[in-house]
């Protein structure tokens, strides 16, 4: 496979995607694909915790001693440090299925099967590293986040101890402490936008087909923007910027079908509850079941709607991908248009 610029990747990007999904087209495979292909690019949420105090008077119970707590408190912390290691163990678990299920889907893209049980088996190890890798990545860029929110911290806290209860912030220091956050926030939002595309756009090829190490991978990657700044620069805007116009394009075509099924559905469910609203014994059960039945009709279609038309988006974004760095990735480049196949027709820069 030849080099092929950031720009001509898009137009190459959608012709796989269509041939991938609609050559032929199957119902039930389509569909398998797309939920598979919104899992894995980025629709999954991150798993997200705060404990916070609210006590604006300043006169709630104060403990000087650990035998002066009582021990019903002790058993609600206690109870809620093990719901918290659990959900973490859950999240890290779920993430783990996602990165091993996201080298599946990469197997489908590059070898053009829609069978995700082959890849699911094949990257099982290295699924597992890369998922590590993953995970040192997140906590070194919280550190970071950490270290660079401290003085903020440190002045916030200040703030809240000089402000006399019942008595408004000094809004100058909160605005002089607020504002420099903004750029900051943004340059972060960024930095972990970018680390993401590094991570799964280039260096999970190297782990998917050469079994590489973190370092060899990212030597590797470095290279090619190196010898291409250019080109690189370009694919990130274009990967930054092409996903959200399709899903505008998307909310634009089906906001008017969106907003009436949401309607018709909503008035049946405002139906049930005010026909069975002074409803009592068998009568209110059944009620309750039609509210529930409409309501999983409700989310059915939301769901439905999500796959037909988030699929083919996530899709087209790894395909876009895959052919960009294809061209500067050998190994990558020969499995998306085999050699024989690059002499008919391959793209060319």
């Amino acid at each position: 496979m030849r080099t092929v610029s950031a720009a001509d990747s898009v137009s190459l990007a959608i012709q796989r995607t269509r041939d991938f999904f609609f050559r032929p087209f199957n119902w039930t495979t389509y569909l398998k694909l797309g939920l598979v292909a919104i899992l894995t690019e980025g629709f999954s949420s991150n798993l997200r915790s705060s404990l916070s105090h609210d006590n604006p008077s300043g006169h709630g119970p104060i403990f000087t001693a650990p035998n002066e707590i009582p021990q019903q408190w002790i058993a609600y912390l206690v109870a809620g440090v093990m719901a918290l290691a659990l959900l973490l163990i859950l999240a890290f678990w779920i993430a783990y299925l996602i990165t091993r299920l996201r080298l599946a889907f990469f197997h489908c893209l590059v070898t053009n099967t829609t069978e995700i049980r082959p890849g699911w088996h094949l990257y099982r190890d290295r699924a597992a590293r890369f998922f590590w890798l993953n995970i040192a990545v997140g906590l070194c860029f919280l550190l970071g986040i950490g270290l660079i929110a401290i003085p903020f911290v440190a002045g916030f806290v200040k703030l809240v101890r000089e402000t006399p209860p019942h008595a408004h912030p000094d809004w100058g220091l909160l605005l002089a402490l607020v504002l420099p956050l903004i750029p900051i926030i943004l340059l972060l939002a960024l930095a972990a936008v970018v680390l993401d595309v590094i991570l799964r756009d280039w260096i999970l090829p190297h782990y998917a087909l050469e079994d590489a190490s973190a370092g060899e991978a990212w030597s590797e990657v470095w290279e090619a923007i190196t010898r291409e700044k250019r080109e690189f620069f370009v694919y990130l805007l274009l990967r930054l910027i092409l996903p959200l116009i399709a899903m505008i394009a998307i909310f634009l075509l089906l906001i008017l079908p969106g907003v009436m099924v949401a309607g018709a559905l909503a008035g049946i469910e405002y139906g049930i509850h005010s026909v069975f609203a002074d409803a009592a014994g068998a009568a209110r059960f059944v009620g309750i079941g039609l509210e529930v039945f409409f309501g999983v009709v409700a989310a059915g279609f939301a769901l439905l709607f999500s796959i037909c038309l988030g699929g083919p988006v996530g899709t087209a974004v790894r395909e876009y991908a895959l052919v960009f760095y294809g061209g500067r990735y050998p190994a990558l480049g020969n499995l998306l248009y085999p050699p024989a196949a690059a002499v008919q027709g391959a793209p060319e820069a």
